[in-house]
């Protein structure tokens, strides 16, 4: 689980339904600096459109009224409403299946857009938006958010995608629903990692995954590279008629937008990078580095329950996360009862719902009611914390799956070439069990994810070096458990000297725009569109 996917929830007639993502709240500011101003439509020159057929450079997008979401998508998210009185419109941009055979075999990348709603003259262009994975559905997440960027609407088109292999851009599909339901109810770790017995088993699962996707989607696999997404996401600007890239990158996407910039310097125009992703760290390292992460939200969460009289935990933090952490020791031997007979809370299923409710704040009276309901002695219910699960696992109400997992161990696998082995696993338990007693194992023998997939990944790490950029935006969040901190500072060096401007949002949550801190909004509303950095090192903490 080296880059946690992540989906926007909703709430309906006060009920908790689908999915995840989102922001909590910061704090305050100025500014200093410059970005360039907007950009003309450039020529197919300089870079690797030229050696593009013109049915792809010079395609014109076919905008249409969306229809309903469709499953591989969230089947949830139904019709997007129209926001602002600008509607939603969706269509198809056609990109060469590989970048290397340009003349070959192409896929059709789902796009969505709402027109900006300010005067004519004063558009700026198309703000291109990805909210990370990698595997969410950029087509159903744009809509769920688009209130919260009003003001960026007066003056950008707000445009999203599904990249390629996610949703209804041959969103990769290795198990059908049923399938899956097993899949993420099974054990996340092996009873007894020092049971050959019980570590094979596991890594028979992992296999037979690997071994289906490769079976219902070899000929894609190889083609799912974040280079590849960044050569279309490239196409995509060209097309919309924007000589320079104005993006929008939230977690996974903050590295989409950082290997875009490498790609092509000189196209990027304004560029905010949202909960950054380092880097540096090697899968090893960035798993290690989430089970601190989520150990430190978990804590925080401890805490915050702790001061509450009726905290189903207990007033004591350590105690809480005793009890907590024996809750989902039970689990795996003992399930709870559901809503739903057929589906138990498991102990898989537990994790991946705490997991979740940890992206957010706003999440966390979710998870006080689910471990309330849980730990009831007379009659304990996995309800809440089983849909928190199906939430973090892409399922939707009616039972069907979007791609978002599947897509995102595809994705994973083809960008990283690193292959771990049940060894590697063992040795480092340790320093993981001690990172986090709660998350640390699970992360650890998430590093086997990759071990035996049917595609050779790309690279150790990802080339981000962008110098000759214009500046970018990066906003780090001190409480954030699936990209820490510590990234932002990691990613702003590896850029180059002189590309990016850092902004610290003091506070919880995974990404900071959404989460209700005016310094912040005020910050990035100010460079998209006056182009105006702020200072460096700016601290919000309202």
């Amino acid at each position: 689980m080296s880059r946690t996917p992540r989906r926007p929830f909703r709430r309906r007639a006060g009920t908790l339904l689908a999915a995840g993502a989102v922001l909590a709240a910061a704090g305050c500011g100025g500014g200093v600096g410059s970005a360039p101003a907007p950009g003309a439509a450039a020529p197919v020159t300089g870079d690797d459109l030229a050696d593009l057929p013109t049915a792809l450079t010079e395609q014109e997008l076919s905008w249409s009224a969306c229809g309903e979401a469709e499953e591989t998508q969230g089947g949830d998210a139904g019709t997007p409403p129209p926001v602002e009185e600008s509607p939603w419109e969706c269509a198809d941009l056609t990109v060469p299946l590989d970048w290397d055979a340009p003349e070959g075999e192409t896929l059709d990348i789902a796009l969505i857009r709402s027109r900006a709603t300010g005067p004519e003259a004063e558009r700026i262009g198309s703000l291109i938006f990805n909210f990370g994975g990698p595997g969410g559905s950029g087509v159903v997440t744009l809509p769920a958010f688009g209130p919260e960027y009003a003001t960026l609407h007066e003056r950008y088109d707000l445009v999203s995608f599904d990249p390629r292999g996610v949703g209804a851009s041959s969103g990769v599909v290795c198990l059908d629903d049923a399938e899956l339901d097993e899949w993420f109810a099974a054990p996340i770790t092996p009873a007894d990692p020092g049971d050959d017995g019980e570590v094979a088993a596991y890594t028979d699962r992992l296999a037979s995954f690997a071994n289906a996707c490769e079976e219902r989607q070899g000929d894609l696999l190889p083609h799912l590279t974040t280079t590849d997404t960044a050569r279309d996401v490239n196409l995509l600007r060209h097309v919309l008629g924007d000589g320079r890239l104005y993006y929008f990158g939230v977690s996974y996407g903050t590295e989409l937008g950082a290997v875009t910039a490498h790609l092509y310097p000189e196209r990027m125009g304004r560029v905010v990078l949202d909960a950054v992703v380092d880097p540096t760290m090697t899968r090893a390292e960035s798993a290690l580095g989430q089970a601190r992460g989520f150990h430190l939200a978990l804590g925080n969460f401890l805490e915050d329950c702790a001061g509450e009289d009726d905290c189903p935990l207990g007033g004591d933090p350590a105690e809480g996360e005793r009890v907590l952490a024996d809750l989902l020791e039970g689990l795996r031997e003992e399930p709870l009862p559901t809503a739903d007979p057929q589906r138990p809370l498991t102990q898989s299923l537990a994790w991946s719902g705490l997991a979740q409710a940890l992206y957010s704040q706003d999440f966390w009276p979710f998870l006080t009611e689910g471990l309330d309901d849980a730990l009831d002695e007379e009659e304990p219910d996995g309800t809440i914390l089983r849909i928190l699960g199906d939430a973090m696992n892409g399922r939707s109400s009616d039972g069907s799956y979007s791609t978002l997992q599947s897509s995102f161990v595809a994705i994973n696998c083809a960008d990283s070439s690193e292959r771990y082995t049940v060894e590697d696993v063992r040795a480092r338990l340790p320093e993981f069990r001690e990172a986090s007693p709660v998350f640390g194992e699970g992360m650890a023998w998430g590093m086997l994810s990759c071990t035996g997939w049917p595609v050779e990944g790309e690279a150790e790490l990802p080339t981000v070096n962008a110098e000759g950029a214009a500046p970018m935006l990066l906003i780090g969040t001190t409480g954030d458990p699936a990209t820490p901190y510590e990234g932002t500072a990691a990613m702003r060096e590896a850029l180059g000297e002189g590309v990016a401007v850092e902004l610290t949002r003091q506070g919880e949550g995974h990404g900071a725009y959404t989460g209700g801190s005016r310094c912040v909004s005020r910050a990035v509303d100010r460079y998209l569109l006056d182009g105006e950095l702020p200072e460096d090192g700016l601290v919000c903490s309202d």
